[in-house]
């Protein structure tokens, strides 16, 4: 299948989407872009309102949160895509939420109110590329010794950690 470019021409194309009915619906200004490639479905949202787009795709019947990851775009700004996999079991079908965050407040609201198990994912967010979650319940590290200094995920990170 070929790729589907623009945020207009994907949700044309995918008009019947639950994922995107549900937010145009509820939160019609919260996609900021989106992309339909290799029949996966990508969808920017806002980064003030990934919680509640991640609540209502899963009340549009996506159940399952596979991930939370980053990717830092250094020196590009917005610098990091904070990006959450869903899964819903029942429509076979996934959707992929990003959020871009800024270097100048690196932060993002948790989603953890809505999927508990973002938990791991976003402390591990946190650890490695420093991307705070608002509202998280224990926002601390997890793969890196509490004493490390920096996130050494990031792209400006030196190679031999600091010194």
């Amino acid at each position: 299948m070929t790729a589907t470019p623009g945020k207009d021409a994907v949700l044309q194309a995918h008009a019947t989407n639950r994922a995107i009915t549900s937010l145009l619906s509820s939160l019609p200004d919260s996609i900021a872009d989106a992309e339909f490639d290799r029949d996966e479905l990508t969808l920017t949202i806002a980064r003030d309102q990934i919680r509640a787009a991640c609540s209502t795709v899963q009340a549009a019947g996506y159940n399952f949160l596979e991930t939370v990851t980053c990717v830092d775009w250094y020196p590009s700004e917005p610098r990091f895509q904070v990006t959450y996999h869903i899964l819903s079991h029942g429509l076979k079908e996934r959707v992929r939420l990003c959020a871009m965050v800024d270097s100048i407040d690196p932060s993002i609201d948790s989603i953890t109110p809505v999927w508990p198990s973002a938990n791991f994912y976003e402390r591990e967010v946190w650890d490695l590329f420093g991307v705070r979650f608002h509202g998280h319940p224990n926002l601390r590290r997890i793969m890196m010794p509490d004493e490390w200094e920096g996130h050494p995920l990031r792209k400006d990170y030196p190679v031999e950690g600091y010194r």
